[in-house]
């Protein structure tokens, strides 16, 4: 073999190695030609709430997929319980898929199938597999036994055909009230698969569809949709995450009492994603924002995909973050210091550096004029050369960190304190001399003298000091808001915690408002979702409630990276 040969036959297999096990069944099946070499996937929430973080990790499977391999990727909406659903939840979805940088072949709803699911429906009763039940949810799941034990057949199990068969009709015409009556399969009550225990596919609802308003008075139950839905549809592979594995054996059941030829679906199932600090139920979500325990769905603390663009998160990081995890056939639970970390890269990439002060303290170079300001030259972004400068105005009076002040200081604080010189930023030299107290022993003012040969840029600026800190003009910068998130949880992984309440595993500190902080005139005309980094502080954007004169700003991370820290060990 020669050398040119042997070297493609290395790319070829270190390729085929980087594909993961759900893309390598997708190769198969296209070189093998099944479903006629087509690729279809959907992507199928419920409109019973907001996306979170581990949908995201689905809408790359599903819609990446289809990229990849040149197919379709359809948006269905589970419009099956209309108690929960609402229009409001379809268009955040279809925002959310968007702004994630992904787009549908169609549009398809569940609803768009309810005369196919009730036809298959009639025809499982004519053919004994299915009939009408009367007891109650209670009684159902106590004669369903356990693994172990088979479960005990219903009363109803062997009702007439005609009789399940009218009683399905009139279940539908409403005569029934919800609970008394369900639709079963009938398949295998000693079935070692619980799900084939005779499960209910029908279940009385009396409440306004969305879509299809009063005309329904039967809704199907997910398994008997789902599936059903992907034949009508014409997926190929229809990947889900792996609790619905055990359920796998139904939905090939259901397509194969279906299917009239050699199509069919193929269900494929990978690892959720679960985060620490995080909880993914959409019910324990929604909770949170009824209870008034968040300010919403797109509460920056939340979870949800509008809360993490709210907060300051690009697409390009979550993409990246789902794409370091992987999938894999096994659930786990992942750091979100590494969902940070991809954020943090993405954003010192691209996002715009500012100086802001958000703890305040005045600082008076005693020795500069007082009618002087020079305007000093920042980098915008020193890892885009094409980005640009801006000038920073420099006068007298400066807001700095009160962190950045010590009056009795350690060897090793290498900012301000008496007697010691440091840089502010792009700018001089300074001494601080000392500093004016309150009654109540804070800080008022610090005084420090500046060195005018010592200007950025200047030959004296090559003098070097231990400190540098960043600043703004007392004169020329403009107030704003901001707020500081951290994680909404206390535990580590929440979802497992059983002894406190939602409100007991809250954390009190997940968000502090600072109202009197000062940025540079540079950003004072930002828009909303703009995105900076204010030196030395962190990453953060300009958040919906702002308004002209009066910014206000999220923290999306701090500039601590402690996952690429562990790593680093």
């Amino acid at each position: 073999m020669n050398e040119t040969v042997e070297n493609k036959a290395v790319e070829a297999t270190e390729e085929k190695k980087s594909l993961n096990f759900i893309e390598q069944f997708v190769e198969q099946d296209l070189a093998e030609g099944k479903n006629g070499g087509r690729l279809q996937t959907r992507f199928p929430p419920e409109p019973n709430g907001y996306l979170h973080i581990g949908h995201a990790k689905a809408i790359c499977m599903d819609f990446g997929i289809a990229e990849r391999y040149n197919g379709v990727c359809n948006l269905r909406f589970d419009d099956t319980n209309p108690t929960k659903e609402d229009v409001e939840y379809v268009d955040a979805i279809r925002q959310d898929i968007e702004w994630l940088g992904f787009h549908w072949g169609n549009i398809y709803y569940a609803s768009d199938y309810f005369e196919k699911l009730y036809a298959f429906a009639e025809r499982l009763i004519n053919e004994g597999r299915a009939y009408v039940d009367e007891q109650t949810a209670e009684q159902i799941a106590a004669q369903k036994g356990t693994p172990t034990v088979p479960g005990t057949e219903s009363p109803y199990r062997n009702r007439p055909i005609a009789e399940s068969l009218d009683l399905f009709h009139r279940m539908n015409a409403g005569e029934f009230e919800e609970g008394a009556m369900t639709l079963r399969a009938k398949i295998d009550m000693a079935s070692s698969n619980m799900h084939f225990r005779d499960p209910i596919i029908y279940r009385i609802i009396k409440y306004p569809h969305h879509r299809t308003g009063n005309k329904w008075n039967v809704y199907p139950m997910y398994d008997f949709a789902h599936g059903q839905s992907d034949y009508f549809e014409g997926v190929t592979h229809s990947i889900c995450t792996l609790e619905f594995e055990v359920h796998r054996p139904l939905y090939n059941y259901f397509i194969d009492l279906l299917k009239t030829d050699d199509y069919r679906p193929r269900q494929i199932e990978f690892n959720r994603l679960n985060l620490t600090y995080t909880m993914m139920s959409k019910r324990k979500l929604l909770q949170l924002v009824k209870e008034g325990h968040v300010r919403g769905w797109d509460d920056p603390r939340m979870p949800t995909i509008c809360g993490y663009r709210r907060r300051g998160y690009t697409p390009e990081a979550i993409r990246a973050f789902i794409d370091k995890i992987g999938y894999t056939k096994y659930d786990g639970i992942i750091d979100v210091a590494l969902l940070e970390h991809a954020v943090r890269e993405d954003l010192n990439r691209t996002a715009t550096r500012a100086s802001a002060v958000l703890h305040p303290v005045k600082l008076i170079i005693t020795n500069y004029p007082e009618d002087r300001v020079e305007e000093m030259e920042a980098v915008n972004n020193p890892e885009d050369s094409n980005a640009g400068v801006h000038t920073i105005p420099f006068s007298r009076e400066l807001w700095i960190e009160q962190e950045d002040f010590m009056e009795d200081a350690p060897n090793k604080f290498f900012r301000m304190t008496p007697g010691r010189e440091v840089r502010l930023k792009s700018a001089y030299i300074v001494k601080c001399t000392g500093c004016k107290k309150a009654t109540d022993g804070s800080i008022e003012e610090i005084y420090a003298e500046y060195d005018p040969d010592t200007r950025t840029g200047l030959p004296g600026s090559n003098r070097k000091v231990k400190g540098t800190i960043h600043w703004v003009s007392a004169h020329h910068c403009t107030q704003a808001e901001v707020r500081l998130y951290d994680r909404l949880f206390t535990d580590e992984n929440p979802s497992e915690v059983k002894d406190k309440t939602l409100p007991e595993l809250l954390n009190p500190e997940s968000l502090q408002v600072l109202h009197r902080c000062y940025i540079e005139p540079f950003i004072a005309n930002a828009k909303v979702g703009d995105k900076f980094q204010f030196q030395r502080i962190g990453y953060f954007a300009v958040d919906s409630d702002s308004k002209p004169g009066a910014l206000v700003f999220n923290r999306t991370v701090s500039l601590k990276d402690s996952w690429k820290k562990e790593q680093n060990k």
